[in-house]
């Protein structure tokens, strides 16, 4: 059986190649002209020396000196050796320009455009090779904007086993994107993606996840909820849950698609907050003050944060007024305007630069 392995470097681009059975990784990026150094093939150096972020494989021989059994317990792993009985998340050392690859850019048709308000849009997409376009939940796109020099990123909101791709755009005064959608957008546009992109993705769950989303960074969650949920024959055997920020009411966007997932996914829970005290939502004020002590289960919890650089640092501040340190930290920053559904003296969320 072959499986997927995605290479993600240290540039934060990420290539996909095809291991055919018995075949180790290296070999296989190989074939698909993907340069990971090495020495010997043979495991012998270490020169090839990766993380696995996700999946199951056999590590092959190799000496100490390439790889230390210590090493090995926490997920490196020879790349020249190994051989996957899964598909992989590897991170590989160095730049996507070592390898000898970059990002690809893909014509998009655009088949939809929703406004949820008057300043959150989801745009849906359309890419003639779709099975060309792999990416992990929780990774961004470069938008080339219509008509203009500019590019921006936004993360997919949709699963990555979608037939079309969905992103959630925030838009800013004077944005080029925000002109684009609000002046000249139109279904049939062809807009031009590169990637995947991004470090931000959903590895494998080993334990309790605690999910925190601001504004329209909601949508890598989303995306991530979609793989979780596609195919799901079980519950994950952790609870995952989110806790999800505004500022005002008309900021909140796809809460049926959590209830969906809800409903779908066993051991799958989430919360929702506006920091408008004038709100009509149950919860009022701000993400860190929906967050309970079961669920950062002492620490040993992933947590999976996207917003502005003041939410990133509100929850930071959270974490060490408590002095609790979560197994796995993994966040995304992006862009900020001015006025924060995180905490009141925070500057304010925004989406993805617009």
């Amino acid at each position: 059986m072959s499986h997927q392995i995605a290479l993600s470097f240290e540039d934060g681009v990420t290539r996909f190649v095809t291991a055919h059975p018995n075949e180790t990784v290296a070999d296989a990026a190989y074939k698909a002209r993907i340069n990971i150094p090495f020495d010997c093939r043979d495991g012998a150096c270490g020169t090839c020396k990766a993380f696995c972020e996700s999946g199951k494989y056999d590590g092959g021989d190799y000496i100490d000196e390439a790889l230390t059994e210590d090493e090995a317990e926490k997920g490196f792993c020879l790349p020249c050796q190994m051989v996957p009985e899964s598909d992989l998340v590897l991170q590989v050392s160095g730049t996507s320009e070592m390898a000898k690859v970059s990002a690809t850019t893909f014509p998009a048709t655009v088949r939809e455009l929703t406004w949820f308000a008057d300043n959150t849009a989801a745009v849906t997409l359309e890419v003639e090779n779709r099975g060309e376009l792999k990416f992990l939940p929780g990774q961004y796109m470069n938008f080339a904007v219509p008509g203009t020099d500019a590019v921006r990123s936004y993360s997919f909101s949709s699963g990555p086993a979608a037939d079309e791709l969905r992103f959630l755009i925030r838009t800013a005064p004077d944005g080029a994107m925000t002109t684009y959608l609000k002046e000249r957008a139109a279904v049939g546009d062809t807009v031009p993606l590169t990637g995947p992109m991004g470090s931000f993705f959903l590895r494998d769950i080993k334990r309790p996840v605690l999910m925190l989303a601001g504004g329209t960074g909601i949508a890598p969650l989303l995306s991530m909820l979609e793989k979780i949920a596609t195919g799901l024959e079980e519950a994950p055997a952790y609870p995952v849950h989110l806790v999800y920020g505004v500022t005002f009411d008309k900021d909140l966007v796809e809460l049926e698609k959590l209830q969906r997932y809800a409903d779908v996914i066993g051991n799958f829970s989430f919360d929702y907050c506006v920091a408008d005290p004038a709100s009509a939502a149950e919860n009022k004020g701000y993400v860190t003050q929906y967050i309970t002590a079961g669920q950062l289960n002492d620490g040993d919890v992933d947590v999976y944060l996207c917003g502005p650089p003041a939410m990133v640092d509100a929850v930071r501040k959270y974490w060490d007024a408590r002095g609790i340190t979560p197994a796995n930290f993994y966040y995304e920053r992006f862009a900020v305007g001015a006025t924060s559904a995180v905490a009141p003296a925070a500057p304010a969320l925004a989406g993805a630069t617009a």
